[in-house]
């Protein structure tokens, strides 16, 4: 069993900044199960859609319309994965919710956090 829980969300000016945190209660990226984790958001009415991504390797995938204001990060020691959220628009509002792939022998398990509220007013 694997929780997530985010934090770091909240309200936010157009052309503002947020760092969203998902701590994870197992280890990250140390070939122990967890070998991707990826942040989504979801907008009312709305289906949920990838914001970004990290494998085991470093290797990073945004959605289009955050490709250079995201980034995603993570830091092994802390179990964290990051989201730093620049130039944030009023599209950006959402909830945004963590991600992970744990992978126990061979059988691939989904989990996802509770979600923070990311909300961007113009």
């Amino acid at each position: 069993q694997v929780q997530l829980v985010e934090s770091g969300g909240g309200l936010v000016q157009a052309g503002g900044s947020l760092t969203l945190s998902c701590a994870a209660s197992v280890s990250i990226f140390s070939n122990k199960g967890i070998n991707y984790m990826a942040w989504y958001r979801q907008a009312p009415g709305k289906q949920r859609e990838l914001v970004a991504a990290i494998t085991s390797g470093g290797i990073t995938n945004y959605a289009d319309s955050v490709k250079g204001r995201f980034t995603i990060s993570r830091d092994n020691a802390k179990n964290t994965v990051y989201l730093q959220m620049n130039s944030l628009k009023p599209d950006d509002t959402a909830v945004y919710y963590c991600h992970c792939i744990y992978t126990v022998v061979g059988l691939k398990q989904s989990y996802w956090g509770q979600g923070t509220q990311v909300t961007v007013s113009s």
